[in-house]
């Protein structure tokens, strides 16, 4: 089912998805499949996720662009050394092509279950951008997890990195294991012109806030400055 659902989209993706194509955003959904992510709640992020690109709301969201388009890559990440772009760079201009990108996530396989290296998934998602095929008004990367980063590449200097390109980091912090953790995604991992963080109060709740993130994003409103960048103890 999944293999089906990716060879729909690259038939979705037609060959006039080039460089010289325009999109109102390019962002890549970063997701932690790290240990503490057991098998209930990996089904429940993923199939928040799926739900959301088929809802009116994102469709919505993704007309209301100037262009009326966006790209998006899914990314699993966990430790150091794992990270993995699960879905390829999608064009998604309608509500034939958000939905199809929706069935991909909620087929698609699971990567990792180890540690929780949040610099190590924003260098990996970093890069990707260059081999996105498309030209974007804006960068993303959204980041959504349940825990603070533990190992892996220093987290202030991949943050750091990755807003000297220009890119903005939006955060959606599961608090189930760690009720801070919104404070600590606010202070470390968001940045970036227009950042936030959304917040998830479980694993339950998943589902509705990864739908107004993604509205949120997409539509890019409201607009913030740059947030100031705050050193890790």
């Amino acid at each position: 089912m999944w293999l089906r659902s990716v060879a729909l989209l690259l038939l979705l993706w037609t060959p006039g998805a080039a460089a010289a194509d325009k999109v109102d955003l390019a962002l890549v959904l970063a997701v932690d499949v790290s240990a503490s992510i057991d098998e209930n709640r990996y089904k429940l992020q993923r199939d928040g996720l799926a739900a959301a690109f088929s809802s009116d709301a994102v469709i919505d969201a993704i007309a209301s662009g100037e262009h009326g388009r966006i790209a998006v890559t899914l990314v699993e990440w966990s430790g150091p050394t794992n990270q993995k772009q699960i879905i390829p760079w999608t064009l998604v201009d309608g509500a034939e092509a958000a939905r199809a990108f929706g069935s991909a996530i909620a087929e698609s396989p699971r990567a990792f279950a180890d540690f929780t290296s949040i610099g190590g998934a924003i260098e990996f998602s970093a890069a990707l951008f260059a081999s996105s095929g498309f030209e974007p008004e804006r960068r993303v990367i959204d980041v959504s997890g349940d825990g603070s980063s533990n190992s892996g590449t220093p987290l202030a200097a991949a943050r750091e990195a990755a807003l000297a390109q220009g890119i903005t980091i939006n955060g959606l912090a599961i608090l189930a294991s760690e009720p801070r953790l919104d404070s600590y995604y606010e202070e470390y991992v968001m940045g970036g012109d227009g950042a936030f963080v959304m917040v998830a109060q479980n694993f339950e709740t998943f589902s509705q806030a990864m739908l107004s993130k993604l509205v949120r994003e997409i539509a890019a409103v409201p607009h913030r400055p740059r947030y100031e960048l705050a050193a890790l103890p």
